[in-house]
């Protein structure tokens, strides 16, 4: 057995990578780790094949350390506590993102956020881990390019199934062949975790409330990347915010903003504050870049739930996102995409040129494709998740994302039976007392939200 995502050989080379984006100096650290022999470049998969020596994995530990206590040079460019957040932002959010008043169709809204949420994750998680290239062989091997419906291995030439292999958690329950209510995904236990702990603290929660409520309600191997190192962390007494920041190379990943949408939902209008208490839960496990595009979505999914128009959508949402960051360029990137490209590979290409060297993984890339499919796809829920889909990289995740504002945009009506209807009103979740419940349930639980965390 070899656990994912925690193994010190492969941190400490995630870590040389992230401490160099950073900006910090890792020569003398890097070439300290090469002298061993061990590989330096960052493995794909959550635990690569080769395992060191003792020798190395204790020298592993101790290099993760070091680099930890690095200078940290562009802290001031890329804040990750809130007070410095919220005073960079606050002018941008009071121009472009004035508290709009909800409309009595609030509930159906929020509602159409739940299920194109569920529609999204599960169109993407047939092929997440599959390359672009294999995402576009699979479709037009089964007469399905460009994507419009849900995956399907019918007619699906075996050489190019060799060769593009489906996700192998997924493909027994992601299929159109075989969906059967909405399967398990960390993309959904997130948002029930968050309706789940506005229920029991309110508004005011804290970080160490959301640490809390993985270790009560979060099973430890469906946790990934920086929320497993950060559970780690937990479990050996470290706190938050130092379970985002310490041996924890994956502080900049999606996981947070895959986390963050109901806080939007549940403060319809107000951005800042959706943004506040995205910010209170990705800060127990990202940082920087990893915090903002919790913000991101949070700020965007408030304003999703008031209005009509995808742009203001993503100007509300860019609005949270200090702007000399870049997650700022990589969102203003996506949304030009959309607008001087008007073939969809072309897009992908350029993103792929733009993000080169990132994992697939990494919130810059992903939230890029996002702004460029819910720019291109301009609010169209159908037209939008297919767009985010196949271009890549953390495909559940992003069409969740996506498959969330642009549910909320339009409603249920929005999402057509042959979305919704596969997903038989329920979901499987692992979260303590979840599973089978309907989105019908969530949503009214959501609904009634609105008001109790809009105290402030």
């Amino acid at each position: 057995m070899r656990v994912t995502w925690v193994q010190p050989e492969d941190l400490v080379r995630h870590e040389l990578w992230q401490s160099e984006q950073e900006g910090r100096d890792v020569a003398a650290v890097r070439q300290r780790w090469a002298q061993t022999g061990a590989a330096v470049e960052p493995p794909r998969a959550g635990a690569s094949p080769e395992v060191a020596t003792p020798e190395q994995r204790l020298l592993a530990e101790r290099l993760l350390l070091e680099l930890d206590a690095l200078p940290d040079v562009t802290a001031a460019t890329e804040p990750s506590d809130w007070p410095k957040i919220a005073a960079d932002i606050r002018d941008e959010v009071e121009t472009r993102g004035a508290a709009t008043a909800y409309g009595p169709d609030i509930g159906d809204r929020i509602h159409g956020a739940w299920l194109g949420r569920a529609a999204g994750c599960v169109l993407g998680k047939p092929v997440e881990k599959v390359p672009r290239a294999g995402i576009e062989a699979i479709l037009r091997s089964t007469g399905r390019w460009p994507l419009d419906r849900y995956f399907t291995a019918v007619g699906l030439d075996p050489e190019v199934s060799r060769q593009w292999p489906w996700n192998k958690a997924s493909r027994l329950t992601s299929l159109e062949e075989n969906i059967d209510g909405t399967p398990e995904d960390d993309d959904i236990n997130y948002t029930l975790m968050a309706l789940r702990l506005l229920e029991r603290h309110g508004g005011g929660f804290t970080s160490d409330d959301v640490a809390q409520s993985w270790l009560l309600d979060l099973p430890a191997g469906r946790s990934f990347t920086a929320e497993r190192v950060a559970y780690r962390n937990l479990l050996e007494g470290i706190t938050p915010p130092l379970t985002a920041r310490v041996r924890n190379p994956f502080r900049e990943w999606i996981g947070a903003q895959i986390r963050t949408d109901l806080y939007g939902w549940v403060n319809p209008g107000d951005p800042l504050r959706a943004a506040e208490l995205a910010w209170r839960d990705a800060a127990v496990s990202h940082t920087r870049n990893g915090l903002y595009g919790a913000m991101f979505v949070a700020a965007a999914a408030s304003q999703a739930v008031v209005t009509s128009d995808i742009e203001t959508v993503l100007d509300v949402g860019a609005s949270v996102v200090p702007r000399r960051s870049r997650l700022a360029g990589a969102i203003a990137f996506g949304r030009r995409l959309a607008g001087t490209t008007s073939r969809p590979t072309d897009a992908y290409a350029a993103l792929e040129a733009e993000f080169a060297g990132l994992h697939w993984v990494h919130a810059l890339n992903n939230t890029a494709l996002v702004a460029y499919a819910l720019a291109a796809g301009r609010g169209d829920f159908d037209r939008s998740i297919c767009l985010s889909v196949m271009g890549g990289w953390d495909t559940d995740s992003n069409g969740a994302t996506v498959g969330a504002l642009t549910g909320a945009l339009g409603g249920t009506a929005a999402i057509s039976p042959q979305w919704s209807d596969p997903l038989g009103n329920r979901m499987s979740t692992s979260i303590p007392g979840c599973d089978g419940q309907s989105f019908d349930e969530v949503a009214a639980r959501t609904l009634a939200l609105v008001g109790q965390v809009r105290q402030r």
